[in-house]
């Protein structure tokens, strides 16, 4: 039998990172789990050029308010993770693909302990958790899409509405109109949003034991209607500088109480200082 001798082996060239032949054979016969090979916040953008900073002044401070006032007696707040107007990445298999709600909170998501660990971007293949909830502060230019009434276009990513109620799966969906004074609340039922019915501008979270509602007042010195959270007892939970000046109240009603009293003792003949 004629028999011809093997050809040489030739060098394969290969787009691996690794110059080790046999880590090389190693990581295509037991390829790497996807959390260690797709992109993580420090590989995508976490900023659009085109859309620069925040729409106006409103979209800073009311954000701050509702981040402020969310404090749940069964969540602590090392166990939530509050985003406002960050990249949120929804699809795996599309990595450009993400969303920028005004202020969303995830539950279950560790908030971050250090400077460090700050998150770029909210990246759902990363974090495995999705949003619980998803508040959009109403603009006139962005009604349509956050009302869903935008259909999306050929080879473009999925609108707004699509995202949370399809790809993320939020159970709660919250867009507040400053504008009309109107908040208006969606819960998933099934595989859609389902609008819910308000008797008055308050909705009731069980899962939180909070409630998020339209409180007319003073933020950072400006007075307006604003979504702020309350509690069980129906009272709005107070910011920080509300706190401060309860108790800066409490002190100065303390000392007028003790004054008083001084004079009364001292009209007595009693000194206290002796």
């Amino acid at each position: 039998m004629y028999q011809s001798e093997a050809p040489p082996l030739k060098t394969i060239a290969t787009n691996l990172p690794s110059e080790d032949i046999d880590e090389e054979l190693n990581s295509t016969i037991h390829p790497r789990p996807p959390w260690e090979t797709l992109p993580t916040m420090y590989d995508l953008p976490s900023e659009n050029p085109e859309e620069p900073g925040l729409p106006d002044e409103f979209h800073d401070f009311q954000p701050q308010l509702l981040r402020e006032t969310c404090q749940s007696s069964v969540y602590p707040r090392e166990k939530m993770f509050i985003g406002t107007d960050l990249n949120l990445y929804y699809d795996v298999h599309h990595f450009s693909w993400y969303k920028r709600p005004d202020w969303f909170l995830v539950l279950g998501a560790a908030a971050s302990e250090t400077q460090q660990d700050m998150r770029l971007s909210y990246v759902i293949w990363q974090e495995g958790f999705a949003p619980f909830l998803i508040v959009e502060l109403l603009s006139p230019g962005t009604e349509a899409e956050d009302l869903g009434k935008t259909l999306r276009s050929a080879n473009k990513p999925p609108t707004k509405w699509q995202t949370y109620e399809q790809y993320l799966r939020s159970p709660y969906y919250i867009i507040f109109d400053r504008y009309e004074n109107q908040l208006r609340v969606f819960q998933l039922s099934g595989i859609k949003y389902q609008a819910v019915e308000l008797t008055e501008p308050k909705f009731w979270f069980p899962e939180l034991k909070l409630g998020v509602g339209v409180w007319l007042g003073k933020y950072q010195g400006t007075e307006g209607l604003w979504l702020r959270w309350y509690n069980e007892d129906g009272d709005w939970i107070a910011t920080l500088a509300e706190t401060a000046e309860q108790e800066k109240q409490r002190a100065e009603q303390e000392k007028l109480r003790a004054d008083k009293l001084a004079e009364k003792l001292a009209a007595l003949g009693v000194n206290l200082d002796e």
